[in-house]
């Protein structure tokens, strides 16, 4: 698909925020309240069919109810992908190759209010850096490599600069690069690459799964600076999964799930590496050799599918068997790995893994040592777990009726 002219979203930006039909028409621009408080809890409605998100707000993650029934702000569109950044929250519409709305909000007397609604191209990428929530719209197509960049400024609510770059000539081994995130660490961004084939329909297979890379850009540039790689892993993070974390030093731990495969009708998992751990200490661009834990060692065979970092040197892990692994399913084993002790305890006190339908990888935590995850049951019923790192116990808290948790989030 051809990339359209991306300040054509700027422009919309602009017309909808000043003019929005319900606000003129003296019309409660968001129907349906739900409780008032500063925590976003996002939901599913369960349906026969594919249904919106919608909003829910509450004051209190460790207790309580909320229910989708008759409170929420719905948002138009499946496939939302949320953030948080400069006490504002965005809803992403994935929009699957079409333009994706983004709607933001803020917490006015203690209710979500909607301050922006715009349309942007599809982004496979997006994280806060500096002021903005950088975005990138990556290709897959080797007759078409040309991949887009944008910034979209939390102050001004506008598009304040674009750029692009081909994905074909990053890596320089005959594949295409595709960025599995991205972050800022320091005044750089860094994006962690899957090497993908050009060629045969092969979706993420790759001739090189045995070896990681990240790429880092100068900010606000976004000119590439450096590509570099390591080989005692596969890639970094999923297709949509932040595989980096950085501590308050400033070291950037990463994790590898050791997914690559061979793409193709088959498909068959190719990497020889275990799903492990490496480290890019503070104020480098290179992979800290002195530095490794080999995660499926210090489980018991499992792969780490996500992670929430909680502070002093803690994840919050979601993992699952290495028998069992699969591309795109995130694993429902809970864990606490410290990166400064080289350990990983299972957590206590949570629901049996047989009675868990999903857990959310959009979670929230003060960094503090505890963070919050959201639990979808079997029975249809979800629980916000308080996880706390230093005791690696879980603690049942709000109780969400009447969908699937999809993402945990807060404004002041």
């Amino acid at each position: 698909m051809k990339i359209k002219n991306l300040f054509l979203a700027a422009i919309a930006i602009l017309a909808l925020t000043s003019c929005d039909k319900n606000t003129d028409n003296n019309v409660d621009p968001n129907p349906n309240p739900s409780e008032n408080g500063s925590f976003i809890v996002t939901v599913t409605p369960v349906a026969a069919t594919a249904v919106a998100d919608y909003l829910l707000t509450t004051d209190n993650l460790d207790e309580g109810t909320i229910s989708t029934k008759g409170k929420g702000i719905e948002q138009d569109g499946t496939y939302r992908y949320y953030v948080t950044h400069n006490n504002k929250f965005f809803s992403m519409l994935y929009g699957q190759g079409n333009p994706g709305a983004v709607t933001v909000y803020d917490i006015q007397n203690g209710a979500l209010n909607k301050v922006a609604n715009s349309v942007t191209e599809t982004v496979q990428a997006f994280a806060p850096v500096d002021e903005d929530i950088l975005m990138m719209k990556i290709s897959r197509d080797i007759t078409n490599p040309t991949s887009s960049w944008y910034k979209f400024n939390t102050n001004s609510l506008t598009i304040t600069g674009q750029g692009n770059f081909n994905t074909a000539d990053i890596l320089k081994n005959g594949e295409l690069a595709h960025f599995s995130w991205i972050k800022q660490v320091g005044n750089k961004v860094f994006a962690p690459i899957f090497s993908i084939k050009a060629c045969c329909k092969a979706g993420f297979g790759t001739a090189f799964p045995d070896q990681a890379w990240i790429a880092v850009f100068s900010y606000p540039e976004m000119k590439l600076e450096k590509v570099f790689s390591d080989n005692r892993t596969s890639y970094i993070g999923r297709y949509f999964v932040d595989g980096m974390g950085l501590t308050e030093n400033g070291d950037l731990y990463t994790f590898s799930p050791s997914i690559a495969s061979t793409g193709g009708e088959k498909d068959e998992f190719n990497s020889t590496k275990p799903s492990a751990i490496t480290r890019v200490k503070s104020g480098t661009t290179e992979f800290d050799q002195s530095f490794y834990i080999d995660f499926e060692e210090i489980s018991g065979g499992m792969i780490i599918t996500d992670w929430l970092y909680v502070g002093d040197n803690k994840f919050v892990v979601l993992s699952t068997p290495k028998t069992s692994k699969e591309l795109y399913t995130a694993g429902k084993v809970i864990g606490i790995l410290d990166v400064a002790a080289k350990s990983y305890k299972k957590v206590s006190g949570g629901p049996d893994v047989k009675d868990i339908k999903l857990l959310t990888g959009n979670n929230f935590t003060k960094k503090d040592g505890t963070g919050y995850i959201g639990v979808n049951l079997t029975s249809g019923i979800g629980y916000v777990y308080k996880i706390d790192a230093n005791t690696a116990t879980a603690t049942q808290g709000l109780k969400v009726e009447g969908g699937t948790i999809t993402a945990i989030q807060h404004l002041d």
